[in-house]
Formats: C-alpha cells, structure tokens, sequence
C-alpha cells in the first residue's frame, strides 16, 4: 500500500464458459449457489454470458468461443451452512472435494457445469 492509493475490494469475478451455456449457469449459479442472476445491461446482453449477484457477491459468466475451463484460477466463496450445499451440489451430480492444504483453513472444491473450479470456505460468522 501506498499513501496515495489503496486497493479496496474485488469488485467482480468473470468466469467464461462456452456460447450457449446460459440454462446450465442459472441452473448452477442461481438454482445451486443460490445467487440471483439479474440482467445484464443491454448493450452487453448480445454478447451472451450471464450475471449474479446479491449484495457482496458477484460472479459473471461471459460467453467465449474456443472456451477452455479455469482448473486451477478460482474464486473462493464463503458459505454458511456449507455441509448442507455440498450435500445439495453431491445430490445434484457435482462431486465436492474436501482439501486441507492450508493448514488452519478447510477448504472443499467444486466444478461448475463447465468446468470451472470453485472453492468453498465455511462462513466464519
């Protein structure tokens, strides 16, 4: 840090999948996660993809041709009541991985319908 700026926040985080993938996203991102999809503003809706979004969280789906899922890059999303999603994504065919590579800090992994890795971190609240 310096004294003349400071990097507050992530303000979002775009993941990409294939063109087309919209139904799969909601159905993972809103109907799984629970995060809202909300609309994307109109100039940027031609390009595909899709946005949700409730108060801290953002996450963006863009549409990308030649679409090659993110497998190591992630966002880590903290979850309250995390046993109770991961039964909900193991139910749903979305295997869940437990990891304790960082000592002190339980993490689980999960793919989304496109491959994206997505880690999850219980809510410390």
């Amino acid at each position: 840090m310096t004294d003349s700026y400071r990097v507050e926040r992530i303000d979002h985080v775009q993941l990409a999948m294939p063109p087309g993938g919209e139904e799969q996203g909601v159905a993972f991102y809103e109907g799984l996660l629970g995060i809202p999809q909300v609309p994307k503003p109109p100039e940027l809706a031609t390009r595909g993809g899709c946005w949700f979004e409730h108060p801290g969280l953002r996450i963006h789906l863009g549409a990308e041709e030649g679409f090659q899922p993110a497998r190591k890059a992630h966002p880590a999303l903290v979850v309250t009541g995390l046993e109770v999603l991961c039964a909900a994504l193991e139910a749903a065919g979305y295997p869940v991985q437990r990891r304790a590579d960082v000592p002190g800090m339980p993490q689980w992994f999960v793919h989304d319908p496109f491959g994206n890795r997505i880690e999850l971190v219980p809510s410390t609240d």
